[in-house]
Order: structure tokens, then sequence, then C-alpha cells
């Protein structure tokens, strides 16, 4: 939603919201809505099955949110929301229980890391909407501490990923779970022809509504690439660092690159943490409130973060390694330029990634400037601390004391004592 002033015909009051949820949506100070919410609440209140296709940024979780809390408050029966990653589901349930909260409303958050007794408990008292990872929620219904029976509204948030081959076995569990008088949902800044076609198969004549097509970036965010040879893509984002003061947002493509350059951009002298799959739930939560609240300068993370950041003011997002699919690079570099802020993003390609180039064209529909690299730092030389020598005063042994007495011989040199004896 946007915190902007309200103009004639534009406010929520039109969208068939509830008075109740207008009062707390005017207390919370939103007023406008977007150009997603706008299109997607009147129909979603309606028991649609909805396809919604917006930049990132744009307000797609209350484009859900809210119609599925006015729905259960009509309707007896749950709400599940499924999400690609922890974060993002963290921050979902969140923004939903600041708006249902004075509601009654009950949310159950199911996601990896946590304790699961503590999920079981809260599952026992009904909660009104299941916000869940994959995974964990496929764990609850392995274990039968979850029925899906009850569920009458379904959301994928970030669709295109929870429909690709590393999420669609988990997801096709789940809705063999469910019942098949639902209402399903899908939100994402990009959902490919194949991917909406999987979709087909767990929705009943989907309405697609697109503020913009897959691939569309926000106004107010600029690009540019550096073609530069990868033992030298360190020092290009020391230059970067100096160059750009503001929060920044780096993203690599594996987990010990992500810990690598962590700890080269600490050597560097910047507050940098690292957040990927295999840190713990409090390491990356710590990691993810710290680059928020200024804690840390720099968040080096894999696409575990692509699309489950919610951070306003990121100046700066580096691809230190191009995406392995492309669809990503759009929500990678919408972390910046959200809700009408400038941002700028910068891809380092080796010179052998012309054709991954060419298909990130190709999906945002323009072309990115290739900008020369600039003089780059020296190499930096890693710090060794020296091994200090111990003075012969330390170590030395007092006279008359029983650390006086000869060491013990080896085992082996003992036997070969004796044996020297024997042939004696």
């Amino acid at each position: 939603m946007n915190k902007n002033s309200n103009s004639n015909g534009q406010n929520f009051s039109g969208l068939g919201i509830a008075p109740a949820l207008l009062d707390t949506i005017a207390r919370l100070n939103f007023k406008t809505p977007t150009p997603i919410q706008r299109q997607a609440i009147p129909i979603a209140l309606q028991g649609k099955d909805l396809v919604g296709v917006a930049q990132t940024g744009t307000g797609k979780t209350m484009a859900f949110g809210l119609p599925m809390i006015q729905r259960l408050q009509q309707v007896s029966g749950q709400g599940l929301i499924v999400l690609p990653t922890r974060e993002l589901a963290a921050q979902v349930d969140e923004a939903l229980r600041k708006v249902g909260g004075r509601a009654g409303l009950r949310t159950a958050l199911l996601i990896g890391g946590a304790s699961i007794y503590i999920q079981i408990q809260t599952l026992k008292r009904q909660p009104h909407i299941i916000i869940a990872t994959p995974g964990r929620l496929n764990d609850h219904l392995q274990q039968k501490t979850l029925s899906l029976k009850n569920v009458k509204i379904v959301v994928l948030d970030e669709a295109d990923r929870m429909l690709d081959m590393g999420f669609a076995p988990q997801i096709k569990k789940i809705f063999q779970e469910l019942p098949a008088q639902r209402q399903t949902m899908l939100f994402s800044a990009t959902i490919p022809p194949e991917i909406m076609k999987m979709a087909t198969n767990y929705m009943k004549l989907p309405i697609r509504i697109e503020v913009a097509p897959t691939g569309s970036i926000a106004e107010h965010l600029t690009q540019e690439i550096f073609i530069i040879p990868k033992p030298d893509k360190t020092r290009l984002v020391d230059k970067l660092l100096q160059q750009y003061l503001g929060p920044t947002l780096i993203f690599t493509r594996t987990k010990y690159g992500a810990r690598k350059l962590t700890r080269a951009i600490r050597d560097m002298g910047h507050a940098a943490a690292e957040i990927h799959s295999d840190r713990t739930l409090f390491q990356r939560k710590d990691a993810l409130a710290g680059f928020k609240s200024g804690k840390y300068r720099v968040l080096v993370a894999t696409d575990i973060a692509s699309r489950g950041i919610d951070v306003s003011n990121i100046e700066l997002v580096i691809n230190y390694d191009l995406p392995t699919n492309t669809e990503d690079y759009v929500h990678r570099i919408g972390r910046t330029a959200r809700a009408g802020v400038s941002g700028h993003a910068i891809s380092l390609a080796t010179p052998d990634q012309r054709k991954e180039l060419h298909a990130i064209e190709r999906l945002i529909k323009k072309n990115i400037p290739i900008s020369p690299v600039p003089i780059l730092p020296p190499v930096r030389q890693p710090k060794f601390k020296p091994i200090s020598q111990p003075s012969p005063e330390k170590w030395a042994r007092p006279q008359g004391s029983n650390f006086a007495r000869p060491r013990r011989p080896f085992r082996h040199q003992r036997q070969r004592n004796r044996q020297r004896q024997n042939f004696r």
C-alpha cells in the first residue's frame, strides 16, 4: 500500500472492503491503493480464482491479504498462504496481523528452523490463516498435526518460484490435501507461460490481472553492467562500495561465495552480514533486522533473499554473480527502487556470459548499458597475526622442582633403547 495523500476516487472505500477493515486501514495511514490492489481486491472479494502479475514492491501482500481476511469473516473456514522463503513468510505474517489483529485474527507461521512443538500448539488454537513454507507444511501433513480439509482460500505468493521444478513436487502434495471447492490465487512479478500452464491445473477459470507485463521493472530503477574477469570482481565491489555509500544488497550464486565475499567486505572495513540456507533461523533474522536498522550496511545473500527482503531504503543492488534463472534477475533488482523511491542495480558479468545477458535483456525488454571498468584498488593482502614466541624465561624449569626432571622418552624410543641393551 502507499501512504500517500488521498485522491478523488482512488481510495480504498470503493473496492468493496468492509467498514471495519477500512477503519483499520485508515488507522495504519494507508490511503491510496496501488494498481494491483485496485484491480485484484474486488475480484478476490467475489471468491474468484485469480492470477496477479505486478512488479515487486507494489503491495501484492495486501492485494490478497485484505480479501482473505474479509472473506474468512463471512465463510467458516481457514486461509492458507504458501511462500518460498522463511523471511517472506514472516513478513506476510506480520503484515496480516497488523491489519487483522484488532479483529481477533489468529495466524500460524509454519517455517523451517523454528520449534515444531510451538507450531503444533499454535495449530491447536485453530488459526484463521496458516502462513507456511512448503517443506515445513508437508512436515506437519506427514505427522498428521495439520489438516487442510477446512481451507477455503489458498494463495501461492511468488507463484513462479513455487511451481518450478524445485518446489513443484511439494506443492503437488499440498494441493492433494486441499478440498476441491476452494478459491485459489497466485501472485508474482514474473509468471512465464509454462508456469501459467501448470498453474491452471490447480485453478478454475482464473482471471489474470497483469498490472505490468512479466519482467517489468520499476520506473525509477537504473541499471548497468560491468564485463569483468572473475578474479577482479571483489576489487570492483570494493570500488563500488566507496562510490555508493548507502545500504547495499549483494547477490551471489552459492552459499560458499556469500561467505567468502562477506569476509572480504568486512576486511574492507564495512559492516556486513550474510544470509543463505546454511544460516540458522536466528542468524538470518539477525542479519535481516540488522540490515533494516542500519547495523549492517551490506547484506550478502543468495537467491533466498531475492523474494524475502522488504527494505525500503536499499540504494544499490549488486549482482556479484548472474542468477541461474533469468526470472530471478527481476526479483533481485526489485529489492531497490521500491514504493516509488529511486534505486540502482549493477551486474558483474564475465566475458563468457554474453548469452545470459541477452536472456535478461529479452526478459525485461530493455538493453542494459555496459560501463567501462574503472581503475581498481590494489589487491588487499590478508592480515596475518604474528605468532608470538614465548620468552625462554617463561618456560624455564625451576631448579629443584618436579619439572626439572628429564622428560620420559616416547614409547618407541623406550623400545629401541631396550633392544640396544639386549644386544650389548
